[in-house]
């Protein structure tokens, strides 16, 4: 019989070994989500007059948010195509390769001439390097919330999985005080070509994000996979044949949550801006206060979850958002600063990033351990496609078209808060329902093969036995004995 590798039955070795995953996954997570951040904000802020000025401004925000999508748009090739390298040939490698992806594409935007300068090839190349960003966003939290997960001794997997979450609230941080430190007090920024010195900063992410993640050790999991031969040929193949009702819930459960997240994060600071009239690097500010809550929230939620159950929590967190929408919409169209900060800190911070948080563990339980990569891949990037990055760009046309029907009143447009708080309401519900179709994940075996589904719904002991063997044998092949 195969034995076990040293370092994974060693008790103080796999502490070390999960501390050090710890902060390899959260700090470079945090990292490389500066780099995510810094477009959303400047897709809400300032890409529009610098790369389609001649739009009126609400067509300019659409456009803006249009490159915004296709950055979600593309992300489920990323997944598809680094999720099957991470179930064949590991973890530790899509790691590195995502935060060497997003970097360089992040720090190539900050050089990009606009529009002004050579007409449409700027919007070209923002296009590009964008699609770019999305190929390695596609991997990167399935990546960071996979290795995570497998790492973590039983009991604590929500907790230690929600860290690679804490690090992209602690990215979005540093992202938005970095834009705060551009913006405030500076009119000029746009024409000043200060705008460019966030993104160009992408380039000291790379070398310090790859060192992290190449230090990093394979996870225990997929050690074991590959020793017993067990590594999956075909994860694409294999997840579509066994995991769609999986795939079905991991999306639904999704839907709220991060179509949530991009409508406060995106689409919430464009209105409080552009269409409010709120004044200075309010939209900023927001960010940085829900993302600080938000940095709070993520492991407390983790935390949770390993107590009272994934599923309970998930729910609890996606009931919240509902009850919150349409308050908070409500503020926000009143004009108001403070009230307007604090709305959106404790929609996003607490609602949407509670369920973020829980969800770090939740979906790498769902899915059996020969193509969980590539489950979570695809359940978090077309997810991500059909919430997270259209829902920016329906907000911006919600309010173009409330614009357009008030003889193009452009103070009109703070009357579209309460359809969008009915979009975000009916993706949340969407959520909620979800909650109730997924299986309790808690303490799951990861080295089963079968998903957390097949095992809650399998009538007779037969249906299982073939998988159930395989678990067998990885069992034997941890514990080392022959």
């Amino acid at each position: 019989m195969t034995h076990a590798p040293s370092d994974i039955t060693d008790a103080p070795q796999r502490n070390k070994d999960l501390h050090r995953a710890a902060w390899a996954c959260s700090l470079g997570s945090a990292l490389e989500y500066y780099d995510f951040a810094l477009y959303t904000l400047a897709a809400a802020l300032i890409f529009g007059p610098l790369f389609f000025p001649e739009q009126t401004r609400a067509m300019s925000l659409i456009a803006s948010f249009g490159t915004y999508f296709l950055g979600f748009a593309i992300r489920p090739l990323g997944g598809v195509l680094f999720g099957m390298i991470g179930d064949r040939v590991g973890r530790k490698f899509v790691l590195a390769s995502t935060v060497l992806l997003m970097g360089i594409s992040s720090t190539l935007i900050g050089a990009l001439p606009t529009f002004h300068q050579v007409g449409y090839l700027a919007p070209v190349l923002l296009v590009v390097l964008r699609l770019l960003q999305g190929l390695g966003a596609g991997a990167e939290q399935a990546g960071a919330a996979v290795m995570m997960t497998e790492y973590a001794p039983e009991g604590r997997r929500g907790f230690y999985a929600a860290l690679p979450f804490l690090g992209i609230q602690l990215g979005t941080i540093l992202a938005a005080l970095v834009y705060f430190l551009v913006v405030s007090g500076n009119d000029n920024v746009i024409e000043s070509g200060l705008w460019r010195v966030p993104f160009f900063s992408s380039v000291v992410i790379v070398a310090l994000g790859l060192y992290m993640r190449l230090s990093l050790k394979e996870s225990p999991t997929f050690i074991r996979l590959k020793a017993l031969k067990r590594v999956c040929e075909n994860p694409l193949k294999s997840a579509m044949k066994h995991s769609r009702p999986t795939l079905l819930i991991g999306i639904g459960l999704r839907l709220g949550e991060n179509g949530g997240s991009s409508i406060y994060q995106a689409l919430a600071v464009s209105y409080i801006v552009g269409v409010v009239g709120l004044q200075g690097p309010v939209g900023v500010l927001t960010l940085i206060c829900a993302a600080s809550l938000g940095a709070l929230t993520v492991p407390i939620a983790g935390k949770l979850s390993d107590r009272f159950g994934r599923v309970v929590v998930y729910r609890a967190f996606a009931l919240l958002q509902l009850a919150l929408a349409f308050p908070v919409w409500w503020v926000l169209s009143l004009g108001n600063v403070v009230a307007s900060i604090i709305a959106i800190s404790i929609a996003l911070g607490i609602g949407t990033w509670g369920m973020f948080g829980t969800q770090a563990a939740l979906l790498p339980e769902l899915f059996g351990s020969r193509h969980r990569y590539m489950g979570v891949s695809i359940a978090r990037e077309v997810s991500a496609v059909i919430a997270g990055g259209i829902a920016p760009m329906i907000g911006a046309g919600i309010i173009a078209l409330v614009v357009a029907s008030h003889d193009g009143d452009a103070s009109a447009g703070v009357g579209a808060w309460l359809p969008i708080a009915c979009y975000l309401a009916l993706l949340t519900s969407i959520t909620l329902y979800t909650t109730f179709k997924t299986p309790e994940t808690l303490n799951r075996d990861l080295d089963e093969p079968c998903d957390a589904w097949e095992m809650a719904h399998a009538t007779t002991a037969k249906s299982i036995q073939p998988r159930a063997d395989v678990r067998r044998g990885l069992q034997v092949s941890q514990g080392g004995q022959g």
